[in-house]
């Protein structure tokens, strides 16, 4: 206890010289945030002290139960750009997001059937060892390679992304925000491994679902007393945010029931079934049952907890009709503009948005009062969507001087709507649980990322083709600098990255630029076993180039028809010509035999 309170004084010190804590947070908040995540912490590294041999370290004596599987995936999974990007989402662009995640339980039942018990046949560490039984080196290596690059810029991008919302919101230093979320995951990754990311991912999913049905409540209680939830409801389907479910077929849209039951089911298959992130999660199961559990009680409790996420967004919409919301949510760039030459034009755009808003409360009011009395009065309807509209645009303007203010300012403020209302009208105490949630957040996704580019590190390269024959001790130890150095490079990448369109979609778009060339190498490995090592190899190559020019074409104002896509049909693409080029590169090396 007193090394716990020497840590909150510490780094309640530490912080004080960045941050206004009258203006931003009580010291009730403040005990509550910095507690919580030394307790996570320190829970980690005492409960996993003394890792003694490598399969403890990296799979962690294969006796966890598979709801600790279970709760150590989803939390794997949900990062705090999950927690931060998601209600956002839900605000701007209604409940149709939770689309993407329709193909997860079809996944997860084929990876119980097929992926599973092949790893836990081999008794592997890491997913690509299989590769090299069914191929050969090379082809192992290059899966390896793919994964440490496509997760290594994501483990990046988990510090990073948290970190530029919170160092904003709290104004902290942002490469100081940065350094703190990667230390306090280093700490415990390094001393206690597999285990220790298992044991605090438990209370991290606690805390982060905790503090999020929590603020769900609140939002909900702090609606006006003649709006229940079936009102809150009504206002938010009327205003399209109950768009759920889309059955339009559309290759350019991210969201709809085809994009989520196909192209997402393939990023899905891929990252539970290849990437080491995931796959180390439940190669830690006491058995192939316990692990398949494991898996299933994911496909069942996520698509709630996105909903849940979701819906806590749109009642954060519902909730600001009522409330005046800011014109643009990134207050520091909004206290920079007033203080600019726009200041004047910005009071101006100010006062017009309050005013719209009024005139759309109004509107809203009259439209449930006729809910209740079972009138429907379309041109209502449309005058309330309409004066949304005229909203939406003065915030385009705002936005616009904002980037005519700063060049270099991100305008995109979806990811700091939910933190901004978590801000502005939640109470002390509440506001740190929930920053708690975020930091929480990061540092599970980011554990076990660290964990998984080392295990990779380790087992596929270093001490399969770089040192070998050494003793088991040895590479124990190489695998702890290997999580040591894969910290350190993540917290630098986070200090040079820039921010994306949206945090939620950046992680998606990083993952389907590699995953879907992984999965077709393992779907060939699987499936088709006239498919040899060579075709394999040149194939995913070849595959992968032509991901990325699509990607790069998709990136201009005018792409081709023809290449115009959504980028989660990456996954679907890259997949689809592993097996294709594999076919066809087998038949020329068998043609070439028989001449």
């Amino acid at each position: 206890m007193v090394l716990f309170a020497f840590g909150i004084l510490v780094l309640y010190s530490c912080f004080a010289v960045y941050t206004d804590f009258s203006f931003l947070m009580s010291s009730l908040d403040w005990f509550i945030l910095i507690g919580t995540l030394l307790t996570i912490v320190g829970y980690g590294v005492w409960k996993t002290r003394g890792s003694k041999d490598l399969s403890s370290f990296l799979k962690g004596n294969n006796d966890a139960k598979w709801w600790g599987i279970g709760i150590s995936i989803m939390a794997t999974q949900a990062s705090a750009i999950t927690f931060l990007s998601t209600p956002g989402q839900a605000y701007t662009d209604g409940m149709r997001f939770l689309q993407f995640y329709l193909g997860l339980p079809i996944a997860m039942v084929i990876l119980c059937i097929t992926f599973v018990p092949i790893f836990y046949r081999l008794k592997v560490y890491t997913a690509y060892e299989y590769l090299e039984s069914r191929f050969d080196l090379k082809t192992r290596t290059l899966a390896a390679l793919l994964f440490l690059v496509q997760r290594g810029l994501a483990a990046g991008i988990t510090i990073y992304a948290p970190a530029i919302i919170l160092s904003t919101l709290l104004h902290w230093n942002l490469t100081l925000t940065n350094i703190f979320i990667g230390v306090l995951v280093i700490i415990y990754t390094v001393s206690g491994g597999t285990k220790a990311v298992t044991q605090t991912q438990k209370q991290q999913m606690a805390v982060m679902m905790g503090g999020m049905i929590l603020a769900g409540i609140l939002v909900l209680n702090m609606l006006p007393e003649q709006i229940g939830l079936i009102d809150a409801m009504t206002i938010a389907g009327k205003m399209g945010k109950m768009n759920l479910i889309n059955f339009e077929f559309d290759l350019d849209d991210r969201y709809n029931f085809w994009t989520g039951t196909t192209a997402a089911l393939f990023l899905f298959l891929s990252y539970f079934g290849t990437d080491q992130s995931q796959v180390q999660r439940y190669l830690t199961g006491k058995s192939l049952s316990e692990s398949r559990l494991g898996l299933i009680m994911n496909g069942l409790l996520k698509v709630p907890m996105q909903f849940i996420i979701l819906f806590i967004g749109v009642l954060v919409f519902v909730f600001y009709q009522y409330n005046t919301p800011p014109v643009f949510f990134n207050k520091v760039e909004l206290e920079q503009l007033k203080k600019s030459e726009y200041k004047m034009s910005v009071i101006e755009l100010e006062d017009r948005f309050s005013t719209l808003h009024e005139e759309k409360k109004r509107a809203i009011d009259l439209m449930i009062s006729n809910q209740s009395k079972k009138v429907n009065d379309e041109i209502l309807d449309q005058k309330i969507l309409d004066l949304e509209d005229e909203m939406m645009e003065v915030r385009e303007d705002v936005k616009a001087l904002v980037k005519s203010n700063n060049p270099t300012a991100e305008i995109n403020d979806k990811d700091y709507i939910f933190m901004s209302y978590v801000m502005d009208y939640l109470p002390h105490g509440i506001i740190g649980l929930l920053f708690a949630v975020m930091f929480s957040a990061a540092m599970s996704s980011t554990a076990s990322e660290l964990n998984a580019l080392a295990s990779t590190t380790t087992v596929d390269l270093y001490k399969r083709s770089m040192v070998k024959n050494k003793t088991d001790y040895h590479y124990l130890k190489s695998s702890k600098y290997f999580t040591f150095l894969w910290g350190v490079l993540a917290i630098v990448f986070a200090t040079t990255a820039s921010l994306f369109e949206n945090l939620i979609q950046a992680v998606n778009l990083l993952g389907s630029l590699f995953y879907g060339t992984i999965l077709g190498i393992f779907i060939v490995a699987f499936y088709f076993k006239k498919i040899q090592a060579n075709a394999v190899f040149y194939a995913a190559i070849f595959a992968e180039i032509i991901v990325i020019v699509i990607h790069y074409f998709n990136t201009l104002e005018n792409p081709p028809v023809w290449l115009k896509m959504g980028y989660l049909w990456y996954n679907l693409v890259g997949c689809s010509l592993v097996v294709i080029f594999g076919f066809l590169l087998q038949s020329l090396i068998r043609q070439k035999k028989i001449i």
